[in-house]
């Protein structure tokens, strides 16, 4: 699953991004509030983690933006603003939870949890291709009722094959998917962890689900599938 967050605090966004791709989630940072309301409105967030004081353009503004384009990516603020006056204020205006500076990381991630728990429906929390099944929420991955671990990134670029069963995926549209905005898309990154993948989930199977389409990108398809 891919989140947005929009913190001016440096040091707290990158400690959020850090723990939250720990969890196995991608991760996008917007620094400012115009930032914020373009990438919100030009890629398909599950989440937004979102803070109030914002430069250029402040996070109620933000907010409505996004309510507006996005009307059902779930929003949670995260702010220092305390008092009961923002925060009915706030969720009135859309945001779906409140958090108020300082708080608890695994307090935080389980509140994340919740919020995409609610955010999808059943069939789009638990993905299956063949004998491959793969939890968003639970962060849980296997093959023929047998545990897989991924890291962080074997999991989110799984989970956009398996999201995508059956449709070629081209290199480009794995990089903007599965890592950040700013990564640099001239490296082999996407194959070294295509490999990574093939190794942890096809390896040891009678059929393989991770095909090359050559001169393309790759496709994720059940076998007798039509690549």
């Amino acid at each position: 699953m891919r989140i947005l967050i929009a913190e001016d605090d440096a040091p707290l966004a990158g400690f959020l991004r850090k723990g939250l791709e720990a969890e196995h989630y991608a991760v996008d940072v917007a620094g400012d509030g115009e930032s914020a309301s373009e990438l919100a409105k030009a890629y398909d967030y599950d989440l937004l983690l979102l803070d109030l004081n914002l430069p250029k353009r402040d996070g109620v503004a933000v907010l409505r933006d996004v309510r507006c384009a996005k009307e059902g990516v779930p929003i949670l603020v995260l702010t220092g603003r305390a008092r009961v006056e923002d925060r009915v204020a706030t969720l009135d205006q859309g945001a779906d939870d409140y958090v108020t500076k300082p708080f608890s990381f695994s307090e935080l991630s389980a509140r994340v949890r919740a919020l995409l728990r609610r955010g999808k429906l059943p069939q789009q929390v638990t993905l299956q291709v063949d004998d491959l099944m793969l939890d968003r929420i639970e962060h849980r991955v296997e093959r023929g009722g047998k545990r897989i671990e991924l890291t962080s990134k074997e999991f989110a670029l799984l989970e956009y094959l398996m999201r995508n069963a059956g449709r070629c995926i081209t290199r480009a549209m794995i990089i903007e998917h599965v890592w950040n905005i700013s990564f640099d898309t001239t490296t082999n990154v996407v194959d070294v962890y295509i490999n990574y993948l093939r190794k942890k989930v096809d390896e040891n199977a009678t059929h393989k689900l991770i095909q090359t389409v050559r001169g393309s990108g790759y496709v994720l398809a059940a076998v007798g599938a039509n690549a």
